[in-house]
């Protein structure tokens, strides 16, 4: 094998080449993932490949250890097994892990530390609370109108855009501001933003799953697209008789069909085909305005309980400057995904990508056919990055929000929104890390075989595991309060499984990213931040024994979803 030196190929894992560079011999390993290293069996081999799986989720189910601590240790544990029973050299199990850092930090936390930075401005120049007043507005005085949109649509919103927890927080206390009883609120919080969180913090579970999965994140986001929008149809109605039973669904169910159905058209159309990163942006905010336009031509019956007075200080302009950073961005990305007249702007921003072979890996993991994986390419996205685009608009926020105060109401300096920055930094300290190590985690047991192994043994129930795939997605996610973590531990796996059963991985993986979003509903990570924004502290055995028959349900309609159009396609 020839790639710029002379080089003797190994047949065989973990044994050393000579690379000549001038007249310097530089030791080398080139290594190719075993199918079967213990002892011959897959079985066994699967059983030790699962062990940094094992550590990670019985240390943070059973013995409570934080997140960031658990991956720190089962990263530990995947290099150990990696090199004890996988034959991996350890320098290149290193160089795995290292590879796994760098994509945890770009584009992933670049895109998460953006998006987060650019609501963040919201909250920082205080026009939280004309957002909750255009909500008022839209809603005509109606509580559960306001409760469905804010808890549909504006979560929705907020996932699409910052994920990781915020939206759940803020709607949840928005639910109980407007009125509704704490416990409620955070139940319907949580179960309308479930349908989101695969498309969360612009798409990052979307993106993790295609990068680690080997396939285009395109090809997972437009297989979702025939998956999210079913379900997505389903929830307005389960919100609506969450908030008010029956009577509720008597008295409101257009806006719970409109709020449904352009929603679902919205995840249909831009997973499919405009841009994945969007979706859940773009979707909830068709669905608030096609919500709005109902509202305007159609008066529902509103019980006089149920009934909310506005503020009469809300002003067209003051509604746009607060939903500013929501439809700029999706401005800023239809201008770089779609423009192409006089100036192809996504082929000139595509064009400033740097590719470059991962130093010290690539040409050292081969296949079995010698050839180099494609997986020890690094694509550093700079200009091109969703989080450069974020980044743009938050700073024209910044800018605008630092020149138009709203006569005073809400002042806020240029300076204090370059600011919010660091400290949108230093809140997601933990998140990063976290969620960094999780990446290196993910690359080495990827890199190893580790997960392949894995994939291989679970293939064994055929065509079935299709129907069991959304499970994996479920259970990682409810453990590890993130979908872009159960992305990373199972992309790979997913992948593995779909070729060996003659499945389509893309599916498979939108499964596993989908069923994240419903394991979300109850991941204890998620039921304390939901207690705690409702002011109801120590409510999560109450709210798991609510909303695990909900995520159970969903869940059972989405493997039901995915393992048939597995076997029709």
């Amino acid at each position: 094998m020839k790639r710029g030196w002379g080089s003797l190929q190994c047949k065989t894992y973990g044994l050393t080449a000579m690379q000549q560079d001038g007249s310097n011999l530089v030791a080398t390993a080139t290594y190719t993932a075993p199918d079967a290293p213990v002892i011959g069996s897959l079985f066994l081999s699967a059983i030790v490949g699962l062990i940094p799986l094992a550590v990670f989720f019985i240390l943070l189910g059973a013995f409570k250890v934080k997140t960031h601590w658990c991956a720190l240790i089962s990263l530990v544990a995947s290099l150990l097994v990696a090199w004890l029973s996988f034959k991996m050299p350890l320098s290149l199990a290193l160089l795995s892990a290292s590879q796994g850092l760098a994509f945890g930090f770009m584009p992933i936390l670049y895109i998460i530390i953006a998006a987060v930075w650019l609501y963040n401005l919201t909250v920082e120049s205080g026009r939280g609370d004309d957002v909750r007043a255009t909500f008022n507005l839209v809603g005509r005085g109606d509580r559960r109108v306001q409760a469905l949109i804010i808890s549909f649509s504006f979560c929705g919103l907020l996932e699409g855009l910052a994920g990781f927890g915020a939206p759940v927080a803020i709607v949840a206390a928005m639910l109980v501001a407007i009125g509704i009883k704490p416990i409620k609120a955070a139940l319907v919080t949580i179960a309308g933003n479930a349908i989101s969180v695969g498309y969360g913090a612009m798409a990052i579970p979307v993106t993790t799953a295609g990068r680690l999965g080997g396939v285009k994140a395109t090809e997972v986001a437009s297989q979702m697209s025939h998956l999210t929008p079913i379900i997505a149809c389903f929830i307005p109605v389960l919100l609506l008789f969450m908030l008010d039973g029956i009577r509720g669904l008597k008295q409101l169910w257009p806006a719970a069909l409109v709020a449904g159905a352009v929603t679902a058209l919205g995840h249909f159309w831009c997973a499919g085909f405009f841009s994945y990163e969007l979706t859940s942006v773009l979707a909830s905010l068709l669905g608030f305005g096609a919500v709005t336009a109902l509202m305007q031509v159609w008066h529902p019956h509103t019980p006089e309980e149920e009934c909310t007075e506005g503020t009469s200080e809300l002003t067209a302009s003051r509604a746009a400057l607060a939903l500013m950073p929501y439809w700029l961005v999706v401005l800023v990305f239809a201008v770089a995904k779609l423009w192409t007249v006089g100036v192809d702007i996504p082929g000139l921003l595509a064009s400033t990508d740097i590719k470059f072979g991962w130093p010290g890996l690539d040409g050292n993991l081969v296949n079995k056919a010698g050839e180099p994986l494609a997986g020890t390419t690094f694509n550093l996205q700079w200009l091109s990055s969703p989080g450069t685009l974020i980044a743009i608009t938050a700073l024209v926020v910044a800018a605008v929000y630092s020149a138009t105060s709203s006569e005073g109401a809400f002042p806020l300096t240029f300076k204090q929104g370059i600011a919010t920055l660091f400290k949108t930094i230093y809140s997601l300290r933990i998140s990063i890390l976290t969620i960094a190590t999780v990446m290196a985690l993910a690359y080495v047991m990827n890199f190893s075989g580790q997960t392949a192994v894995i994939g291989a043994w679970m293939a064994g129930t055929g065509a079935a595991f299709a129907f069991i795939s959304p499970v994996l997605g479920w259970l990682g996610t409810a453990v590890t309060g993130s979908a872009t973590s159960a992305n990373a531990l199972f992309a790979d796996l997913q992948s593995t499984a779909a070729h060996s059963v003659g499945a389509d991985p893309s599916l498979l993986l939108g499964a596993n990213t989908v069923g994240g979003g419903l394991g979300k509903i109850i991941s204890p990570q998620n039921l304390t931040i939901a207690a705690g924004a409702v002011g109801q502290p120590n409510s999560e055995p109450q709210l798991l024994r609510k909303a695990l028959p909900i995520s159970l349900v969903l869940l059972v309609a989405l493997a039901l979803l995915v393992g048939f159009s597995s076997l029709l396609g």
